[in-house]
């Protein structure tokens, strides 16, 4: 997968509650155990998602699969779906703009708590499971090897991990920019969203009237 198209993809899966919880853990008591569990939990669950869909759309149509090559417009079409749901989804929360009750908790958070919220909230959460599984589901169809997600859950992880990152490198300065990129961000988030998701739907779009 293209930068173009990974991109826009692991800003789907940060936007929203996703970077809050790793600006708050950044922030909290133990920030690099929370923050290191937090990104690794991540990577397990959206790794399992992705390689989930990948062996499912490969097994239905992608790369000699049981229905065979034109199959793949079929797997297209999935794609096309899970991102619909995806744009709905995040249009429906837009006017969320306080971050739930239960983040306020997360300063004084444990290890074992931020690995259980990273694979729950970056596998699990609607809208970033239907972006894994349009990432799987779109390799299969287009017969490449599910390595090629690599890109994708490595940038996604890159960008979870800059919370933590700058409080690492700028100490004191970052926890006091962090909230401020917070608020900005449980604000405007959902824009973001919408945007890179649209752009996702066109480039699909364009496969399948390839």
């Amino acid at each position: 997968m293209s930068l173009v198209q990974v991109l826009p993809l692991a800003i789907v899966m940060i936007a929203g509650p996703q970077i809050l919880s790793s600006i708050f853990l950044a922030t909290s008591e133990k920030w690099r155990a929370n923050s290191t569990a937090y990104v690794f939990s991540a990577f397990l669950s959206i790794s399992l998602v992705v390689v989930v869909a990948y062996l499912l759309g490969n097994s239905f149509g992608g790369g000699g699969g049981l229905l065979g090559a034109s199959a793949k417009q079929l797997l297209y079409i999935v794609v096309l779906v899970f991102l619909l749901y995806a744009a709905v989804a995040t249009y429906r929360k837009r006017n969320v703009t306080k971050p739930p009750a239960w983040m306020g908790k997360l300063t004084t958070a444990t290890p074992r708590l931020s690995f259980r919220l990273g694979f729950l909230l970056l596998g699990f959460f609607p809208t970033n499971i239907v972006t894994s599984m349009s990432v799987g589901t779109y390799l299969a169809a287009n017969g490449d090897p599910v390595t090629d997600a690599a890109g994708f859950v490595l940038l996604t992880l890159f960008i979870l991990a800059l919370p933590s990152l700058a409080v690492l490198a700028l100490g004191e300065r970052a926890e006091t920019a962090l909230p401020e990129i917070r608020d900005w961000m449980n604000d405007n988030s959902w824009i973001v969203s919408e945007a890179v998701i649209a752009l996702f739907i066109v480039l699909t779009l364009q496969n399948l009237s390839g």
